[in-house]
């Protein structure tokens, strides 16, 4: 069995073997682009609860919910499409 096992390798101690944990990563290729802060998500969450309880209890709470929900997914697409039209072309 030790035939298998070529000189080099039987050198190896754990601290000195290679592993994931300690290669280096390589740098990034192009920068991260994250999206800032929003509260649009918290709304829409809250227009659709609103609208699901709405049929429930009173349909007013419901049209009030969808109303919610529409309005701040529009200015959520808005935001959106202003946030991509400042990125560069190659992104």
């Amino acid at each position: 069995m030790t035939g298998d096992v070529t000189p080099e390798r039987r050198r190896e101690t754990p601290e000195r073997r290679e592993t994931p944990e300690r290669r280096e990563a390589p740098e990034a290729g192009e920068p991260v682009h994250l999206p800032e802060p929003s509260y649009l998500p918290v709304l829409v969450a809250l227009g659709v609860t609103l609208a699901v309880v709405g049929i429930v209890i009173a349909w007013p709470i419901s049209a009030i919910g969808l109303l919610i929900t529409v309005v701040s997914i529009v200015r959520w697409i808005r935001a959106t499409r202003e946030e991509m039209a400042e990125l560069p072309l190659e992104h």
